[in-house]
């Protein structure tokens, strides 16, 4: 009898580790991936300075939104608008190398509006071209901030820089 009991017992408990789900040799790892963090109008700009010394008009395009607006004016007083297009196939065909650097900025947010305004100075193949001061709007998307608008002047006499030359 004792040997009866004995495989009775033993059926039983193989009966039971066979219910139980089976321990993970390892266990998994945890996916508490955090979300990015936000890059701020300011990013967004420098961005764009980073895509256009790069010469990589797709990285400039995905900063705009569609049909953005971008003017400058001469050191006469004519306002010159670039459609958008223009200014990427400038940013991608081109070879020379572009340095375009801001100071000093001022950055206002109000929601999903924002505006960066600074003094800039901008290097063509490492020689000053010219100077003034950008301002770009920038309106906040479900994809994050995004250029609409960009003016500046384009000076070339009175431009001081603190930055001192490019490197």
């Amino acid at each position: 009898m004792s040997r009866f009991l004995l495989a009775i017992l033993v059926a039983a408990s193989l009966s039971q580790a066979q219910d139980k789900p089976a321990e993970p040799k390892q266990k998994p790892a945890e996916t508490s991936a955090a979300p990015a963090p936000e890059v701020g109008p300011d990013a967004v700009v420098q961005q764009l300075f980073d895509a256009m010394a790069a010469r990589d008009a797709l990285a400039a395009k995905a900063l705009f939104v569609p049909d953005a607006a971008l003017f400058s004016l001469s050191p006469t007083g004519k306002p010159n608008k670039m459609q958008l297009i223009d200014f990427l196939d400038a940013i991608g065909s081109g070879k020379a190398v572009w340095k375009e650097r801001i100071w000093n900025a001022s950055v206002l947010v109000h929601g999903g509006i924002a505006v960066v305004w600074a003094p800039y100075d901008f290097h063509n193949n490492g020689s000053f071209s010219h100077c003034g001061y950008d301002s770009f709007s920038l309106l906040k998307t479900a994809a994050g901030w995004k250029i609409s608008y960009i003016s500046d002047t384009r000076e070339t006499e009175g431009c001081v820089n603190p930055l001192g030359p490019p490197r």
